[in-house]
Parts: structure tokens; sequence; C-alpha cells
């Protein structure tokens, strides 16, 4: 079930590897995007924007713990293509016990604070209780985004990117299904499309565990090796808590945004739902291929492979500059009818007008948007996660000021130009960031070779 990234042509891996990752994020945003349509189509603008209003809060919370999850898997990568099955085993079992541990705590949290939050966001009165219900049902289903995710975090990790596809499809498919169910015939609004999420989630991470354990040899424990150990769980956290707080830095600017967006109305906030939810799926196969970056960085840094490092950034920005490309292409003749997914577009003429002026602007900026998502994922994986994490404060800081600065004088087309900055913003600090991080890593490995070749010749 584990695959040797550190082997063969960089660009086949690395494209071979993404295909399924790809094809789960869609799925993933599918999942997602049900409770937009559904409520979109069948409860009304209003719901639309409630569970719209939530997106930046929702990321906030959730990329945290998706980041957490994704940095715990860092250092098992990095493990595996060391090939010490014994130290990766223990790191799994004391990153189930820190996802165990954080999981209680932030449900707890999230789920207490969910209305002040949204208050404090300046929600609209008119969607706020619809907001509160949808985000504070979704807060309660934490444990189980934190249990799917660090399983499909080790599968990737031990270079399995298709299983973890099957089980987002079974997720999907129950999500659409109660969403239909709860929200048409039981009329449960958004409630229901908050419930049938959390039940997917919880199905699809129980029956992940289940597989984990009986199909992947390797992390079959042995004695000692699952009990809670300080230098592993030092080592995860160092670079899961990062990356998780990456992700909510990057949300803090987003949530920043929203509340901006939220003074212009109920009206902006919808266009802006509906605009992003199509972004959403044209840019996750960009994540997936910073996703892929991870752990193919992760296991040619254990085996040493800096040069495999180098080749594999520069395939992936091919790939991911060509599908950039190729996005804005598919923008320019799709937008409406994608958009058609979430409301009446024979209707809402208003809305669908600013959410065509919000794609524009941002697809525009796709090929950046690629750029830094390969760079960041790369020196994740390279284990300088705390220097991803500052690119997540350029593009936090870099929204805040539009919302500040551009959405008071130019309104909605400020909002239109936050995600634009903030890449750009989070460019100009990479490259440089990528660039240091591999001639650090070229001098320790050298140095360790030459203190290998120091010690076998005294041996000789």
């Amino acid at each position: 079930m584990t695959k040797d990234l550190t082997h063969g042509s960089p660009l086949k891996v690395i494209l071979f590897f993404t295909l399924p990752l790809v094809l789960g994020n869609l799925f993933q945003q599918f999942y997602a995007l049900a409770d937009t349509i559904i409520v979109g189509r069948y409860c009304g603008v209003s719901a639309l924007a409630s569970v719209g209003s939530t997106g930046s809060i929702n990321y906030l919370i959730l990329g945290f713990v998706i980041g957490i999850c994704n940095g715990f898997a860092i250092p098992i990568a990095q493990l595996f293509g060391a090939r010490d099955y014994h130290d990766l085993r223990r790191h799994v079992a004391n990153a189930a016990w820190l996802c165990l541990a954080g999981s209680v705590v932030l449900t707890l949290f999230t789920v207490t604070f969910t209305r002040p939050m949204l208050v404090l966001m300046q929600t609209p009165s008119d969607i706020l209780d619809g907001a509160a219900i949808y985000i504070g049902w979704i807060f309660a289903g934490i444990p189980f985004i934190f249990l799917y995710n660090m399983v499909a975090g080790i599968m990737r990790a031990l270079g399995d990117s298709k299983t973890p596809l099957y089980f987002l499809i079974l997720t999907s498919a129950l999500n659409i299904g109660l969403d239909l169910l709860f929200v048409i015939p039981m009329q449960m609004g958004v409630l229901g499309a908050a419930l049938a999420t959390d039940i997917s989630q919880a199905i699809s991470g129980i029956l992940s565990f289940l597989y984990l354990r009986r199909k992947f040899e390797v992390l079959k424990m042995e004695k000692g090796e699952a009990r809670p150990n300080k230098s592993a769980c030092l080592r995860l956290m160092g670079i899961g808590v990062p990356m998780g707080l990456q992700c909510s830095i990057t949300a803090i600017g987003s949530v920043i945004m929203q509340s901006a967006v939220n003074v212009l109305g109920s009206t902006a906030v919808a266009a802006v739902t509906a605009a992003g939810k199509t972004m959403n799926l044209l840019t996750a196969p960009l994540e997936s291929i910073g996703t892929a970056m991870a752990t193919y960085s992760g296991q040619n840094l254990g085996a040493a492979r800096m040069d495999r490092v180098r080749k594999g950034v520069y395939s992936a920005l091919m790939i991911a500059t060509v599908y950039a490309v190729a996005s804005l292409v598919i923008l320019h003749f799709c937008d409406v009818a994608v958009m058609g997914l979430f409301l009446d577009t024979t209707t809402e003429v208003e809305i669908v007008e600013m959410g065509r002026e919000y794609l524009f602007w941002n697809s525009v900026f796709f090929v950046p948007l690629g750029a830094l998502i390969v760079w960041r994922y790369s020196i994740q994986g390279l284990g300088f996660s705390t220097l991803a994490m500052m690119a997540g404060v350029a593009e936090m800081v870099a929204r805040t000021a539009v919302a500040i600065i551009l959405v008071p004088v130019l309104g909605y087309f400020g909002a239109e130009l936050a995600n634009p900055a903030a890449w750009v913003a989070a460019c100009l600090f990479l490259y440089p960031a990528y660039r240091w991080t591999c001639r650090q890593l070229d001098n320790r490995l050298l140095a360790a070779r030459l203190h290998l070749q120091n010690q076998q010749a005294i041996t000789d």
C-alpha cells in the first residue's frame, strides 16, 4: 500500500501522485459545496448567505485542524524515506494522542464561542441566526475532522494517495444524499445541511481509521511504540502547530475581509459566496499539487536527495502554471454556468454580475497562487514549517490592508482585490525563503557526509 517517491522521473512521480489528490480535493469540495448548492437552491438567498458568511471562520478553525494533521504527516514521510520504521510507528501513535487531545479542546472552545465570533464579524442580523446554527453544528464534528485528516495524512506520507480518495468519494455521496433528505423532504434548512456534513464525516473517519489499522503492515505496533513520547510529540508539534497556525493566520485575514464584505450587505455576501465556491473548485487541483510536494519533499529529504527536491519543485511549478492558465480560460466561458449551481442565475442577475467580476480579478492571479502553493508546501515538507507560516502572515497583512484601506474607498471592487494582493505578498516572501531553505539543507547534508567519511577513515 506504500509508495516510494525517491526514485523515478520527478515530473511523472509528482503528476501521478497528484492525480488522486486532485480527485480527492474535488470530492472534498463537492461535499462542502453540497450544503451551499442545496441550501441556495431550495432555501433561498438568505440561507445561502447564512452558510456563505461562515466560510472564513470555518477555514480559520478547520484550516487549523487540517494544517496540524498535514504537519504531523511530514515527520512520518521523512522517517519513511529514511526507512526508520520503528520511529515512524512511534510518531504515528503520538500523532494520534495529540489529535485526540486537540479535538476535545477545540470542539469545546468553538461550540461555546460560535455566536460571539459571528457577532464580532458584523454578520448581518437577517442571516445571523442561520449562520450560528450552521457553523455551530459543523464545529461539533471537529473530532471526526481530526480523525479523517490524520488518517489521510498518514496514508499520503506512506505514498498512498489513492485510498483517501475512495473515502472522500464515500463522504461526498453520503453528504449529498443526506443533504437532499434533510433539506428537501424534512425541511431542516441550514441545520439539516450541517448535520449531513457531520454524519458523513463521522462515517468516513471511522471507516478510514479501521482500514489503516488493517491494511498497512508497516504500522503494526510493537511493544512500547504506542506510548506517549515527549521527543516525538515535540517534533510533531514543531512542524504541525506552525502549519496549523499558518492556515489560521491566513484565515484571520479572510475573517477581517469577510467582516468588510458583511458591511456591504447580504447581496455582496451572497455574490462572494457563489464566486468563492466556484473559485474553490478550480483551485483545488493547485492545493493538490502542494499536498503532493509536501510528501515528495519530505521523503526525498529523508533519503538525502536535495537534487530531486529541486527538480520536483521545478516540475510542480510547470504543472501549476499550465493548470492556472487553463483555469483562467475555463472561467471565462463557464463562470455563470458554475454559479448556477448555487443560485438561480435568471433571477439573481445582480449577484451573478458581481460574482463574475470577483472571479475575473482572482483568476488573473492564479499563476502566483500556484507558485506560492508549491513553494510553501515544499518548505513545509523540508521541515521549515515556521518559515512557511510567515507567508501566512504576509497574506494576512495584505488582506487586512485591503479590508481597512481599499474596501471603504472602492467598495466591492476593493474586496475583489483582497486575494490577489495576498497571493503576491506571499510569493515575494516565499521564493527567497525556498532558496534559503535549500541552501541550509545542502550545508547540513554536506556536513553529515563529511562527518561520516571522517568516522569511516578513523575506523579504517
